[in-house]
């Protein structure tokens, strides 16, 4: 199978894990456990696999010339981004969530053509533009904007420090691919990361009542840990591997589509004109963004 191709296979399916967390995790936090303390939780979880999976497939080595990369992607692909983005969750709503997330793919286009000397075609332009609208119309339409929360402007403002760390994370991270397996890197990133919110998230974790937990919340706590914080992380970075830093972060677009296709098939939505149109505009942007003009997608 083309390799390009499952690159971007990889992205669809991480972005469908991602949707879902929005939802999940927010059924969480904050009656079951803290957000820090919850992002303590799926950070361990995800070090012990990503280790385990490193030390019987890879068995790689990495210079001390990368130690200091390799922690500013821990920090910023871990520790601030995932805080950040629960704390915001927190007090904001997944509506909110999505709409500031929507600013993601954009810091990310112009840091890669800063750092990485990514070009400033037209149409890879006009394709964030379109997917920036067609996210927006979809996360808001139909929906209600909760309005008198107190720490609604704060909960979004944690979402968009979410967003530029994340943006940073895929933007360092990326020179990184072409010297190490994915797993190394994926390894060395969630355990910087842990040791950076154990300080934080220790104490919540040891008052948590654990045995009052239902099994709906136990098995949303699972998908978290091993899907959203493992699975979708060790595809997005296989996928940067092969594909531009841009190219990753704009199918954070995708998200509010692939939530709105969970809701139908649940039953909890109806497709109507608008949805289509609002879809058929992100995969237009989709489309813009990902193509190239002869020239090796990375």
């Amino acid at each position: 199978m083309n390799k390009i191709f499952t690159s971007h296979l990889a992205l669809f399916f991480a972005n469908l894990i991602y949707a879902l967390t929005f939802t999940l995790a927010k059924d969480v936090m904050p009656d079951t456990i803290s957000p820090i303390g919850f992002i303590l939780l799926r950070v361990t979880g995800a070090m012990v696999l990503f280790h385990l999976i490193h030390l019987i497939m890879v068995r790689e080595k990495v210079k001390r010339s990368d130690y200091f990369i390799l922690i500013l992607c821990g920090l910023f692909g871990v520790a601030i981004n995932m805080s950040f983005f629960f704390l915001g969750l927190n007090y904001t709503t997944p509506i909110h969530a999505a709409v500031t997330m929507t600013s993601a793919p954009i810091i990310i286009f112009i840091l890669a053509v800063i750092f990485h000397g990514e070009k400033k075609s037209p149409h890879r332009i006009v394709g964030v533009v379109l997917g920036a609208i067609g996210a927006i119309i979809l996360a808001v339409y139909g929906r209600k904007f909760e309005i008198g929360n107190p720490h609604l402007a704060l909960g979004n403002l944690f979402v968009l420090i979410n967003a530029f760390s994340y943006a940073l994370y895929l933007t360092i991270v990326k020179p990184l691919m072409d010297r190490y397996h994915f797993i190394t890197i994926m390894k060395w990133v969630f355990t910087v990361g842990f040791f950076a919110v154990l300080p934080f998230g220790y104490s919540d974790v040891l008052v948590v009542e654990w045995a009052g937990i239902s099994n709906k919340i136990w098995a949303e706590i699972a998908f978290v840990v091993i899907g959203t914080s493992f699975l979708a992380y060790m595809l997005n970075i296989y996928a940067l591997k092969r594909l531009r830093a841009s190219t990753v972060g704009f199918y954070i677009y995708l998200q509010p589509v692939l939530a709105t296709i969970i809701a139908l098939i649940l039953g909890s939505d109806k497709l109507d004109a608008i949805k289509i149109l609002a879809s058929l505009i992100i995969f237009t942007g989709v489309y813009l963004v990902g193509r190239n003009p002869k020239t090796e997608e990375r």
